[in-house]
């Protein structure tokens, strides 16, 4: 393996693990070598190489949370991406969501938010957080870390928006301000091929949890992972060495950017320094007829709903690429506002435990009738692939209309006896 033996026509080098290509979950030549370079450049204990994104990190980390803790709770907030909720199910672990502000994509918390939380005698293996979050809203890292530090709680960041976050001045990487563990996605904001992930464990991580982490991850991974994608976070550990100060830049032309539709009376919506987020309905038009008008201009968004367009930008964003994205948006005539918005509701309540949700027999009915009914999987909104309902839980009123608002039209659910 692999079939072509590195004759493929393409001119690509893919290999496997034979003698001195390493093998990446017990690496002890070029590819230790290479993790340890993004290790130095992340400032991490450890780093390892996921060639299955953030999701195999996702799943590790919950693993290693429960094996160090020997507890089966962990607490989180609402949007959390569904391999997250899935990991928990595998692992036997339940959630405890967090009642933040802010709605189904984006969850509002604070440092406040996580101590009343904790203020319990019976506390969680660990704090999951998703920051950035998929409108591009970044949690009080530092804050919260402190809070979990306080109460012997591991701090778990699911950053894989926020690779970049590291090599801008000062770094507002996860690591940087306090997490024990993070996943970064490098596909989605650095320059590499997709699927490219790292798993970052901190300085101050426990050491035992480190010499676990392979472990975790071959657990969760193919045995056979992509040399390609390999090859490209190599290569992107010299390029970012490189090209340091390309960070920088990019930020500034953001939040030019930024600032330049601000004073076209567009409502941006985010903080994060690399993501555009645009609320449409003020200027009177709704998310997906802004992103059609763009995609009629050939820009093309990363993800967009009735409320939002949003854009994440990068360090091979080009400056004409930016100006091109300005001139569209200011060629759209201001339309009186939209006032609808998605109904928000208190946390369903739950009836089954996650695992024997996502265990259990299973139908898929159409949302309308499913009033009532316990969710086992899907209906995520996806893109983003947050959680409106989660497995276990029974389906409400106010959940099937959110449901509709975000044009899901159908759901599993826990099939009737």
């Amino acid at each position: 393996m692999p079939g072509h033996k590195g004759k493929n026509a393409q001119n690509f080098t893919d290999i496997t693990e034979i003698d001195g290509a390493d093998f990446l979950y017990s690496p002890e030549g070029i590819i230790k070598e290479s993790q340890e370079n993004a290790s130095s450049l992340f400032g991490t204990q450890k780093t390892i190489y996921s060639t299955e994104g953030s999701s195999q990190v996702m799943r590790a980390m919950v693993y290693l949370a429960k094996v160090y803790s020997g507890k089966s709770k962990i607490l989180a907030t609402r949007n959390a991406h569904k391999t997250f909720v899935n990991a928990c199910a595998f692992c036997d672990v339940e959630i405890d969501w967090l009642k933040t502000d802010g709605g189904i994509i984006d969850c509002k918390v604070s440092a406040k938010h996580i101590e009343s939380a904790l203020d319990k005698n019976d506390l969680p293996m660990a704090v999951y957080l998703t920051s950035p979050d998929y409108l591009g809203n970044i949690c009080d890292i530092e804050g919260i870390s402190k809070v979990c530090k306080k109460y012997g709680v591991l701090l778990l960041v699911d950053n894989a928006h926020g690779s970049y976050l590291k090599f801008l001045n000062p770094s507002l990487h996860p690591i940087d301000l306090g997490a024990d563990m993070c996943s970064d996605s490098a596909h989605k904001t650095l320059n590499a091929l997709t699927g490219a992930g790292y798993f970052h464990l901190s300085k101050t991580c426990p050491k035992n949890i480190c010499d676990e982490a392979e472990n975790a991850m071959s657990l969760f991974g193919s045995t056979s992972p992509s040399y390609l994608i390999l090859q490209s976070l190599d290569r992107l550990n010299k390029e970012i060495f490189d090209s340091r100060d390309e960070f920088e830049k990019t930020k500034d032309l953001v939040k030019t950017l930024k600032n330049r539709l601000i004073d076209q009376d567009f409502t941006v919506f985010s903080d994060e320094p690399f993501k555009l987020t645009v609320s449409s309905k003020p200027y009177g038009y709704t998310g997906k007829e802004l992103n059609k008008i763009l995609n009629d201009n050939n820009i093309f968004c990363e993800y967009y709903d009735e409320d939002f367009v949003v854009m994440m930008l990068s360090t091979k964003t080009e400056t004409v690429e930016f100006e091109k994205i300005f001139e569209v948006f200011s060629r759209i005539l201001k339309r009186q506002p939209i006032n609808s918005k998605p109904v928000f509701f208190e946390l369903p309540k739950k009836v089954i435990s996650l695992k024997e949700a996502i265990f259990s027999q299973k139908e898929r009915i159409s949302v309308k009738d499913a009033l009532g009914r316990i969710l086992a999987g899907g209906a995520f909104s996806c893109p983003p692939c947050v959680l409106i309902v989660a497995p276990g839980e029974e389906i409400s009123l106010d959940a099937i209309k959110i449901y509709e608002y975000y044009g899901i039209k159908d759901c599993l659910v826990v099939k009737s006896l």
